[in-house]
């Protein structure tokens, strides 16, 4: 006999529904210390997964042994780097830090130098719009970059005193990422299969949500470090002092659409102009453009694509709501986020339109083979 849903609801079934959220909410609470090593795990196996997938082909079916190996290429390209970076920044910071506050270099003059080639006219406005005469403006502009790098130095030298959760947290990062490459298809099909959507509605968001986070995280991740690593270069070519603390704010900035590196390399430029190391400020303006900038025209539509890459006024908004609640980890979050209210909107927008399918497929009776049942129909007898 068929049975048929109830039509409405019990009690009982809203307790339950109830018990459910109150337990994942607590779940939730409990692996908050860990979020930003959790995120990073799974983005990590999201992004690696097809090619862990392509080295257990290779290796005969060895899913262990091919995520191990993965696990160690992290290592060996990202995180080791990434540790031995940090360690370089914090020594940079520091040393720059330490020769501004010993005078060694003054800061304030060198915005006096700006402050003097000036225009008349456009002295005055600035005078205008400020309530402090130059010699307070020069002084204030000196703090603020030491205490900047201070603070900079500062948060770098937190993340070393706190070794031990910091390694807990990494710890946390590679175990989870090593099981997610290893059974991540498994998890993944669990987690479909509990979401309460209709299959082909579920298959469609997690399909095009997948697509989207992984294009994304590709052009952000690269074409930040390209374009870091350039500009450190091209500051160190230029013997410009702090090349490599420069490089690594250019990487951090490049992540900002409309703001880009630039908010880097042109106060640079106009202090070289401006100081009369004319060549160096014309080699800066034309590395700044044609090459810096290039990095990002050239190879963001390539590693995005067109159909997935995402408006970048959303990009840049997401971007920095994401910095605001959620720190460092803000930047891989805060375009996450706004990939899944796109691909939500353009599942709306596809099922409105008759692009998907309206309604659930049919699903076969119990204890029938839907591939046997279409043999037999297209070979009867």
């Amino acid at each position: 006999m068929e049975t048929k849903p109830p039509s409405h609801y019990s009690l009982e079934d809203y307790a339950f529904i109830g018990l459910v959220m109150f337990v994942t909410v607590i779940f939730a609470w409990l692996l908050a210390p860990y979020f930003g090593a959790i995120l990073w795990g799974i983005v990590a196996a999201i992004l690696f997964e097809p090619m862990t997938r392509r080295l257990e082909r290779r290796l005969g079916g060895r899913a262990n042994t091919a995520a191990a190996l993965m696990l160690m290429l992290l290592l060996a390209i990202f995180i080791l780097p990434t540790l031995i970076l940090g360690a370089s920044l914090v020594r940079e910071a520091t040393s720059l830090y330490n020769r501004i506050v010993e005078g060694q270099i003054d800061l304030g003059g060198m915005l006096q130098q700006i402050l003097t080639i000036l225009p008349e006219r456009l002295r005055e406005m600035i005078g205008s719009y400020t309530s402090m005469d130059f010699e307070t403006l020069r002084r204030e502009f000196g703090s603020g970059i030491a205490g900047g790098l201070q603070d900079v130095a500062g948060r770098l030298l937190i993340v070393g005193q706190g070794a031990l959760k910091f390694i807990a947290a990494m710890g946390v990062m590679l175990y989870l990422t090593f099981f997610l490459l290893r059974d991540g298809e498994r998890y993944a099909e669990l987690v479909r299969t509990a979401i309460p959507l209709r299959p082909h509605l579920r298959d469609a968001l997690a399909s095009h949500f997948i697509v989207v986070v992984r294009a994304t995280m590709k052009g952000t991740v690269v074409v930040a470090v390209l374009q870091g690593f350039v500009g450190g270069v091209i500051f160190a070519a230029l013997g410009i002092e702090g090349a490599l603390l420069w490089g690594v704010l250019m990487g951090f900035f490049s992540l900002l659409p409309a703001i880009g590196t630039g908010i880097v390399w042109i106060p640079v430029a106009g202090y070289l102009l401006a100081t009369g190391s004319y060549t160096e400020g014309g080699i800066m303006i034309f590395c700044g453009v044609f090459i810096i900038g290039m990095i990002d025209n050239l190879l963001r539509p390539i590693l995005v694509g067109r159909d997935t890459r995402m408006p970048d006024f959303v990009v840049l908004i997401a971007t920095l709501a994401g910095l605001e609640l959620f720190g460092l980890n803000g930047f891989i979050v805060g375009p996450m986020i706004a990939a899944l209210f796109i691909a939500v909107w353009n599942l709306v927008s596809d099922a409105k339109n008759g692009l998907i399918q309206a309604e659930a497929p049919e699903i076969p009776a119990p204890g029938v083979d839907p591939e046997a049942e279409a043999e037999a129909q297209a070979h009867p007898g």
